[in-house]
Order: C-alpha cells, then sequence, then structure tokens
C-alpha cells in the first residue's frame, strides 16, 4: 500500500504535467547535434531549485530520458548522433529514411526507447540495491577491459574492413589523448597550442566525423535527401507495434545489455547501443542486411541507449557514484535539496526517491505519444524541406551545436576539420563510427589502463593484474569472440558456399577475386598512418611513464596494423578501379567544385566567428551555401524567402541561446 501511495503522489496534475514538460524539452533539445542530454540537464536544473524534491527530480529524469530518446531524430533523418547514445542508430536509421521509411524509423525508435526506458526504470525500482553491488565488483582493470570489448565491437560493424576499423580505432584512441593527461598530468600533442591543452572536445568531433561528410555530399546533387513516403500521414504505430512485437527477444534483450552496461559508472548508451547492436546483429538469420536499413538493428540501439537511464540512477541513487554526466548533475540536485544518497535512501526518504522513480516510469510512457507526435512532425518537415534551405539550416545546427558546448569558437574549428577528414577517410573505407567509438572510450581505457599497470608495477605482477581476475577474463572472452566471430562466421560461410557450388562457379568466383585491385590510395593511407603511429611514439619519449604508457601503446598498434594494410593491398594485382568504396572517381566537375565551395564556406564559418561575431558570420554562411544547394536560377520570390529564413532562423536561435539558455555567444559587430 506504501508503495501505491508513492504512485498516486507521482500522478497528481503538476507532476504529470511537469514529467510530460520535461520530456518535450528534452527530446527536442536532444534532437538537436551538439546539444546533448548533459547540457539539457544542466541548463534546467536551476528551474527545479524552488520545485518540491520529488517534482523537482521527476523534472529532471524526464529531461534526461527525452534527451536521450531524441538523440534518434538527428540520426535517422540527418545521419548525425543528436547525443553520442544515438552513434548505432546512425547505422541503420538513416538508411531506412534514405529509401522512404523515416516515419515507420522514428516510430520504432519511439516504441523501442520506451520499452528499454521502462526495463530500465522497474530495474532501479526493483533491484536497485543488489544490482549497485556489481558496480563496486569493477575496477580499473575491469573498466579498461569493458573499454576494450567496445572496442572489438569494431570487428562485427567492420566485417571486410576489420584492418581499416581497428585503425579508425586507433586514430579516435590517439584522438582521446590530445590535451592534458587524466593520469599524471602530462601535456601532451597539442603543438603548443593553448586551445588544445582541453583535449578535443567529444561532441563536437562526433558532429564533424558524422555531419559534416553528409553536408559535403548533400550539395553534391539535387536529388532529395530522404525519400518521403507516398502515403506520409499514417504514423505507422501498428506497424511498428507489429514488428517489435515479432522481435520482443531482440527488444527485451538489448533492454537488460542497457540496464547491466548502465549501471558500470562511466560506461554509458554509446556502449550499451553497441553491445546490444552486435548482439543483435549475432543472433540475426540476416546478420547481411545490417548497416543496410535494417529494423533489428534500430530497435536494438534505441532499446539499449534508454535502458541506461534507470540502469544509471542505480549506482548514482545507492553508492553516490553517478554513471554519467547527466546523473553527475541530478546527483548535485539531489544533494542541493538536502537529499542523503548512499544505501539507506529507500529506507530513510522513500517518500522521494520512490515518487521520482514512478514519475521518471511515467514521463518513459509519455514519450510514446510525445514522441510520435514531434517525430512525425520532424519527419514531414525534413523530408519537404529543400535543400535550399536543409542543407544551411543543418551546417547551422552544426555551428551552433559545437559552439554551444564551451562557448567556444576553437570547438567549432575543430568540427569542421574534423568533418572534412572524416569525409576523405570514408571515401577510402575508413567509416567514421571506428574513430568516434575510439574518441569516446579513451578516456575509459586510459584511465583504467594507466591505474592498472600502476597497481600491477608495484606489486610486481603486472600480468596477473591485467589478466587475474574473473571479471576480467570474462570481459576478455567476451571481447575475443567480439573480435574473431564475425570473421571465422564470414569464413565458414565462405567455405560452405564454395562446397555447394560446380567447378564452373568456383572458376568464375575466383576470376571474379582477382579483379580486386591495388589500392594505391590505401597504401598511401598505409604509409601516413605508419607515420603517424612512429611520430606519436616518438613524441612519448618526453612525457612520463604514466602519461606515455598508453599513447605509447596505440601508436605501436597503429604501425602494426597499417604495415598490415599496406602488405594486404601489395599482394594484390595492379589495375585501375573505377570506383572508391561506392563513391564514384569520375564524378562530375560541377559536384565536386560544389563540394569544394561547401568546405571552403563552413571553414570560413568557423575561423569569422569570433572575429565578425555570431549573427553576421551566421548570415552571411547561411546565405552562401544557400546558393551553392541552389541548382537552378531562382525567381526573385525565392530569393526573399531564402533571405527571410536566414534571417528567421539565424535571429531565432541567437534569442533561444542567450535569452532561454543563457549561453554566451560571441558579439557581433553591429548588434
Amino acid at each position: 500500500m506504501e508503495l501505491l501511495s508513492y504512485l498516486l503522489e507521482a500522478l497528481t496534475p503538476i507532476n504529470l504535467l511537469l514529467a510530460l514538460a520535461g520530456v518535450v524539452a528534452g527530446t527536442i533539445i536532444g534532437s538537436m547535434p551538439g546539444l546533448s542530454a548533459t547540457m539539457a540537464v544542466a541548463v534546467l536544473v536551476p528551474f527545479t531549485y524552488t520545485m518540491a524534491p520529488a517534482s523537482g527530480l521527476i523534472m529532471l529524469g524526464a529531461i534526461y530520458t527525452g534527451a536521450i530518446y531524441g538523440g534518434a531524430f538527428a540520426a535517422i533523418l540527418v545521419n548525425t548522433p543528436g547525443t553520442p547514445s544515438a552513434i548505432a542508430t546512425t547505422f541503420d536509421g538513416f538508411p531506412m529514411a534514405k529509401r522512404g521509411e523515416g516515419a515507420l524509423a522514428i516510430t520504432l525508435a519511439t516504441v523501442a526507447s520506451v520499452v528499454g526506458g521502462l526495463v530500465g526504470g522497474i530495474s532501479l525500482l526493483l533491484l536497485a540495491p543488489p544490482l549497485a553491488e556489481v558496480a563496486l565488483a569493477f575496477g580499473p582493470a575491469e573498466y579498461f577491459w569493458l573499454a576494450i570489448f567496445g572496442l572489438t565491437l569494431i570487428s562485427a560493424l567492420s566485417v571486410g574492413n576489420t584492418i581499416k576499423g581497428l585503425i579508425g580505432a586507433c586514430i579516435g584512441l590517439l584522438l582521446s589523448v590530445v590535451g592534458v593527461a587524466v593520469v599524471g598530468g602530462d601535456i601532451r600533442y597539442t603543438f603548443d597550442s593553448q586551445a588544445l591543452l582541453g583535449g578535443i572536445d567529444i561532441t563536437s568531433a562526433i558532429i564533424g566525423l558524422y555531419c559534416i561528410p553528409v553536408l559535403i555530399d548533400l550539395v553534391a546533387t539535387k536529388d532529395p535527401h530522404i525519400t518521403m513516403q507516398s502515403v506520409d500521414q499514417r504514423s505507422h504505430l501498428r506497424e511498428a507495434f507489429r514488428f517489435a512485437l515479432g522481435r520482443k527477444l531482440n527488444m527485451l534483450r538489448s533492454s537488460v545489455i542497457g540496464t547491466i552496461v548502465g549501471i558500470l559508472p562511466g560506461a554509458g548508451g554509446s556502449i550499451a547501443g553497441l553491445v546490444a547492436y552486435t548482439e543483435a546483429r549475432r543472433a540475426s538469420r540476416h546478420p547481411e542486411r545490417f548497416g543496410k536499413g535494417e529494423p533489428d538493428g534500430l530497435i536494438a540501439t534505441e532499446s539499449a541507449n534508454n535502458a541506461t537511464v534507470g540502469g544509471g540512477f542505480i549506482p548514482t541513487l545507492v553508492l553516490g557514484i553517478p554513471g554519467t554526466p547527466p546523473d553527475a548533475i541530478i546527483l548535485g540536485a539531489l544533494l542541493v535539496q538536502g537529499i542523503k544518497i548512499g544505501p539507506t535512501l529507500f529506507t530513510a526518504q522513500g517518500d522521494v526517491v520512490y515518487t521520482f522513480i514512478y514519475g521518471l516510469l511515467i514521463a518513459t510512457l509519455l514519450m510514446l505519444p510525445a514522441g510520435l507526435l514531434l517525430g512525425r512532425y520532424a519527419f514531414k518537415s525534413i523530408s519537404k524541406t529543400p535543400k535550399t534551405l536543409l542543407v544551411p539550416t543543418v551546417a547551422f545546427l552544426t555551428v551552433i551545436g559545437s559552439f554551444a558546448i564551451h562557448s567556444n569558437a576553437h570547438d567549432t574549428l575543430m568540427m569542421c576539420i574534423l568533418g572534412v577528414a572524416a569525409w576523405i577517410l570514408n571515401r577510402f573505407g575508413f567509416a567514421p563510427s571506428p574513430i568516434v567509438l575510439g574518441l569516446v572510450l579513451g578516456q575509459i581505457a586510459e584511465q583504467g589502463f594507466v591505474q592498472t599497470y600502476l597497481i600491477g608495477n608495484a606489486q610486481g605482477a603486472i600480468f596477473d593484474t591485467f589478466f587475474g581476475r574473473p571479471i576480467s577474463l570474462g570481459i576478455i572472452i567476451c571481447a575475443a569472440l567480439a573480435l574473431f566471430y564475425p570473421l571465422i562466421a564470414e569464413h565458414l560461410k565462405r567455405r560452405k558456399d564454395r562446397k555447394e557450388k560446380g567447378a564452373i562457379d568456383v572458376l568464375t568466383e575466383a576470376k571474379q577475386a582477382n579483379t580486386s585491385c591495388r589500392s594505391s590510395a590505401a597504401i598511401g593511407f598505409a604509409a601516413l598512418f605508419i607515420a603517424t603511429g612512429v611520430g606519436a611514439y616518438v613524441e612519448t619519449q618526453d612525457m612520463s611513464a604514466m602519461g606515455a604508457v598508453f599513447p605509447g601503446t596505440i601508436a605501436v598498434i597503429m604501425v602494426v596494423l597499417a604495415v598490415i594494410l599496406a602488405f594486404q593491398q601489395l599482394r594484390l594485382p595492379r589495375g585501375q578501379k573505377v570506383s572508391v568504396e561506392g563513391h564514384e572517381l569520375d564524378a562530375p566537375r560541377e559536384s565536386n567544385i560544389r563540394r569544394i565551395l561547401a568546405v571552403v564556406v563552413l571553414g570560413a564559418w568557423a575561423v569569422l566567428l569570433p572575429v565578425l561575431g555570431f549573427c553576421v558570420s551566421s548570415l552571411l554562411a547561411f546565405i552562401a551555401l544557400t546558393a551553392n544547394a541552389t541548382f537552378e536560377r531562382p525567381s526573385k520570390k525565392e530569393i526573399v524567402v531564402n533571405l527571410l529564413s536566414a534571417v528567421v532562423i539565424v535571429g531565432g536561435f541567437y534569442l533561444l541561446m542567450t535569452e532561454v539558455l543563457l549561453i554566451r555567444m560571441p558579439e557581433s559587430l553591429f548588434f
């Protein structure tokens, strides 16, 4: 009966209104690249100080869960994760949108997010104290191997290009060590630039690595960004529920994975989504469909990353150890409200904590109608928006999102640089996802690696420290399976196919295999990565042992992988390929000029932002990108509409950032 009274308290009109407002605000903020769940909670937390403790926490929890879900919108519609948790959502969500199934993809993501959120919330309600002990069992070695496990998932995402995927992970890991070392305080790879002392911001890097390549290719042709379905008035809710019920095992398994990963402080939704995605692909009867618009992949990642919300609150409330940055902010709000965190929380202040948990479950349920309404509107709006407005608007969101994190124009410039580099690398088979994964997991991996190394060195048993604990061995086995299982499965499948085919088919296949030619570009990149690895290793000679051990190890691994890549290419016969990883080499000259102009405008925008100010630089860049995305001579009416749109969008976001979110923006020369 006591638990029922807490449920009734959570169902009061004021708490329901706060939960709905929090979900809507969080979804909108999370759907904008750069405006992450952490920012959403941090910006709005002061408004909860005057509320009753339970009501304030319900609103913060609703904002958090809404922002995690909102990250799927940008991932599906513009191939850019709104939050790091939505990295794996891009793998199948964006391909679904491109072939005209964007509305179905958003509805599936909504249903999966609600189910995942409910599983995480119910786990928080029923299993918090015993599950919190799992987090206490993890030491530095376990966190290191957990990060390595996350990186080995690249193998499952890069079948046929595993070496390139692992090189991409090394690039991300090296990017993660730029700045002041997390252990030891060494200043690394800053090239005497003060702007790099703080390292490379993860959110800005994600925006650049995912969104900028899409923008560069978006201006190349006048083809629509995504296909609008012929019947676009349906919500697809019945179809999504039918599909989700048919994949209920995948959804439940992914939700449990998300809850367990969420319990581990620092792991977060990005690891949960990737682990669930990999497991869904392994268990699928058609793993070859993943990455090409497979709904099972979308269901897995969205169930998992939303389940981490409830899972992350378990160590936060029971142990006072925040699972994610938003959890840390909410923990601060709890302390401000005078709530004592610890194992006695559920008995001493059960009225607050249980009301909050029920409110979180209610907010998750409210996410279904709110998300369907917002998602339907978002898909219809983006699919109907002409490129002349879509290109500059998306570019504007990337710039403002990367700047608003720290109010630092250097983050915007770094976003552009990484974006252009990602576009070049992607054309030659180096996908952005491994780079992002290395960057996201880098600090977790380094901290665990260095601390374990120091403990093992002090005890004179480095090997036992890394490999002697049962949990570590279990994670190592999982990592080895994740790394080698896709390769072994692919090899066995080829052997089976060859046995089933006749001698003529085998000869034909051999001739087709011989058409694979040596890539001079791949050899050139291998040489570049060898030089980069050698240079990175040489730089470690001036660092302390703590600061040098991790980047030095990664540099050596990168050199070895690059040598393997070069050797693989040199074994292939000489020839001339007509395309590179699906990109035609003989693209029209006009398309390449438009791509170059887009890069120039974005670079100039980032450089001039602190000089001309936000409004002036953004208006000029908006107009320039509009002109670059125009393929036919515009009428006077279209010119006026584009100019008014530029003024309204730039001015509206400027007021939002300065007056509502209170973010410091660079001042204009004129106003």
